[in-house]
């Protein structure tokens, strides 16, 4: 054999040792981790304060002894290094505006903690984490269309309107114990441009606090998610995020609290919705369970 193709078998096989023995030792004196599996985080919310229980809940961002050891996405079986009793913490994480780039746990749920977890090295753990709001949240806007009116309005822009699904339990509407209705929006080739604002004017945290647009939808066209930003002398619209065509049920949480900041002279903002028919001959956009929410000042 050539002294080349000798050297070079010896080069790889010391490579091929070393990784191995780079996978089988992490850290410490412990080489074989515990495993722990997490299917999915459970939410429930308070149907009269906080609205429906419809959640997005996509990853686990995994703690131990308060430190991140990984970001999981769900259903998930992960090994962790630590054995015996040590603190396990789980925060709920979403897509921030439905972006798988822009994963983070979402800042309004509560973190699912057990203090005395007990590891155990080579075995797999089922964990069933549970989550709900904080206590100490604003809920400044609700609408689910059970309610005899609605609080969005259209704008001069829009040749059309939202209304409530008809009849009630209709099988296009988000349907649930606490939901018999959803809003929905038709476009035609009469009323091709869809623009719709919440009633009410909202006074919103700035300072780079956090808040969060919730919303379950389902459409056939692109729309547009802003606000409207009061200044002293005139009204801004701030469009925010496209959210994509879903022919199925789906949610999504909208990041508003960068924008709400960056209009340090803003009185208040509106939410508003706005769509175009763009191709085709109609289309329709339903939308259920919006909430906007903060964290209340002060706590």
């Amino acid at each position: 054999m050539p002294q080349s193709l000798r050297l070079l078998i010896y080069i790889l096989t010391t490579l091929l040792a070393l990784n191995l023995a780079s996978c089988q030792k992490f850290e410490g004196d412990q080489t074989i981790p515990a495993y722990v599996r997490i299917d999915t985080v459970l939410f429930t919310a308070d149907y009269v304060t906080q609205g429906s229980s419809t959640h997005k809940i996509t990853d686990a961002w995994v703690y131990v002894d308060d430190q991140l050891i990984g970001v999981y996405e769900l259903p998930s079986t992960f090994p962790v290094l630590a054995s015996g009793k040590h603190k396990l913490e789980i925060r709920a994480g979403i897509k921030l505006n439905g972006i798988g780039a822009t994963r983070a746990p979402y800042p309004f749920y509560l973190p699912y903690t057990l203090s005395d977890f007990n590891f155990v090295p080579d075995s797999i753990q089922l964990v069933k984490p549970f989550t709900s709001y904080y206590d100490n949240l604003t809920f400044a806007w609700m609408e689910d269309f059970e309610g005899s009116g609605l609080s969005l309005e259209s704008t001069s822009q829009s040749d059309t309107a939202i209304f409530k699904t008809n009849p009630a339990n209709h099988p296009d509407a988000w349907l649930s114990p606490y939901s018999s209705y959803s809003g929905i929006v038709h476009l035609d080739q009469e009323h091709n441009t869809f623009q719709s604002a919440s009633f009410l004017e909202y006074e919103l945290p700035k300072l780079g606090k956090s808040v969060l647009l919730e919303l379950d939808y389902k459409c056939e066209r692109e729309f547009v998610v802003g606000l409207i930003a009061k200044l002293p002398a005139n009204y801004v619209y701030l469009p925010l995020i496209v959210v994509n065509k879903s022919e199925k049920w789906n949610k999504i949480y909208i990041n508003l609290g960068p924008n709400v900041s960056e209009y340090t002279t803003a009185q208040s903002f509106k939410v508003y919705f706005e769509a175009g028919l763009g191709e085709g001959d109609n289309a329709k956009i339903y939308f259920d369970n919006i909430k906007l929410i903060y964290r209340t000042p002060g706590e």
